[in-house]
C-alpha cells in the first residue's frame, strides 16, 4: 500500500497505534460513518485507504485491491472493506479494533501485526525526465549536489524517510525540495504530486518509493525514467529495499496460514498484477515457502506499515522517528 507509496513505505504514509489524523484527512467521525455494514461470514474483511493509488482506492482500482480480490476468490470469499486513511492510528482503528482482518501491503518486519511471507520486494528509485538524459543511480552522483532534488517528507523533517537520511549524510540539504507525504487528502493520491513535479520540470529528479513512482511514471504524459537506487542502505542500517507482506492480527495464525498458501499458489498471478501497475521488484521473496508465524520483531530500518512508503523507524506513535 508505500506506498497506495513504500513504508515505501511504503504508501507509505505510515500507520501507527495512536489516534489522530492530520487536518487535511477526513475526520474520524466522517470516515467511520462511511464504513460498510457488517460483512457476512464469507467475507475477507480488508483494511485499506480509500485514496492511496496505486495501492488502493474506494473504487478498488489499486493493485492491492486486485490482490485482495484474488485472495478472497481463492478462499471462496468476497473482499469487503473498512476504509480509513493510512496515517496515524490506522492499525489501532481498523485491524486492532476488529473492524477488518487483513492489511494487504505491509513491511514484513512490521511490529504489532502478524505477517505472511513477503509476496514482493521493492526499492526506492530515482525519477527523471527522459529528455533531460539524467541517468542517476547512486546518492554519490555529484550532480545531486546541484540539481533540484525532490523527495517526500513528514512534517518539516527531511530525514524522516530513507532518501532524506542518505542525502543528509552527504551534506546535500540546500537544494532539496520537500513534498509532504500526506499532502492534501482532498486530492487524488496526494503523494503523486512528487512525480508530477518531475514531469512539469519543477524539480530535476525525484527520489520516491518504487511502486508509487513506477505507476505514475507509466501514466505520465511526459516520458519519465525510473531507476532503482543502487546504494544498498541510506546509512545507520536503514535499507532502501523492503519486503512487503500481508498482515493480520498477532493471534490470527489460522488466517495467516490460509493467506500464505494462496500467496504461494497464485504467485504468478500476483506477479502479473505488479507488472501491470509498474511496480519495480528486486531480488527474490520468500513467498513460495511457508513462514514461521510469529509477530514480527521491529527493526531500526522499518517498523511501520507501508502504505505510501516505508518509514525510517517508528517512535511508538506511528510517526517517523
Amino acid at each position: 500500500m508505500v506506498p497506495a507509496m513504500v513504508s515505501a513505505m511504503v504508501g507509505l504514509v505510515l500507520a501507527g497505534l495512536s489516534a489522530g489524523l492530520p487536518s487535511s484527512a477526513p475526520s474520524a467521525q466522517s470516515t467511520a460513518q462511511s464504513r460498510a455494514p457488517a460483512a457476512p461470514a464469507t467475507s475477507l474483511r480488508v483494511c485499506a485507504d480509500p485514496n492511496n493509488m496505486p495501492f488502493s482506492d474506494r473504487a478498488q482500482q489499486g493493485y492491492e485491491n486486485r490482490i485482495a480480490a484474488l485472495l478472497a476468490r481463492e478462499l471462496g470469499e468476497t473482499a469487503t472493506y473498512t476504509w480509513w486513511p493510512q496515517r496515524r492510528g490506522f492499525i489501532r482503528t481498523t485491524l486492532g479494533a476488529h473492524e477488518c482482518d487483513v492489511v494487504v501491503g505491509i513491511v514484513a518486519s512490521a511490529g504489532n501485526v502478524l505477517t505472511t511471507a513477503p509476496y514482493y520486494r521493492s526499492t526506492y528509485v530515482f525519477v527523471t525526465r527522459r529528455d533531460r538524459d539524467l541517468q542517476i543511480t547512486s546518492f554519490d552522483d555529484p550532480r545531486l549536489r546541484t540539481l533540484r532534488v525532490g523527495l517526500h517528507v513528514i512534517g518539516a523533517d527531511y530525514n524522516s524517510l530513507p532518501p532524506g537520511v542518505a542525502l543528509a549524510r552527504r551534506g546535500i540539504v540546500h537544494n532539496i525540495v520537500g513534498y509532504s507525504i500526506y499532502g492534501n487528502y482532498a486530492h487524488a493520491s496526494p503523494p503523486s504530486a512528487l512525480i508530477a513535479a518531475v514531469a512539469r520540470g519543477d524539480i530535476d529528479v525525484a527520489i520516491a518509493w518504487g511502486p508509487l513512482a513506477g505507476y505514475y511514471a507509466r501514466h505520465s504524459e511526459v516520458p519519465l525514467i525510473v531507476t532503482p537506487v543502487a546504494t544498498e542502505t541510506a546509512g545507520y542500517g536503514i535499507p532502501f529495499v523492503y519486503d512487503i507482506a500481508v498482515g493480520v492480527r498477532p493471534d490470527d495464525h489460522a488466517l495467516a496460514d490460509r493467506l500464505e498458501r494462496v500467496l504461494a499458489h497464485r504467485r504468478g498471478a500476483i506477479d502479473r498484477i505488479l507488472r501491470e501497475y509498474g511496480v519495480p521488484t528486486v531480488g527474490a521473496t520468500a513467498a513460495a515457502a511457508p513462514a514461521a508465524h510469529a509477530p514480527a520483531t521491529p527493526t531500526s530500518a522499518a517498523t511501520a506499515l507501508v502504505v505510501r512508503q516505508p518509514c525510517r523507524s517508528n517512535g511508538g506513535d506511528g510517526r517517523c522517528a
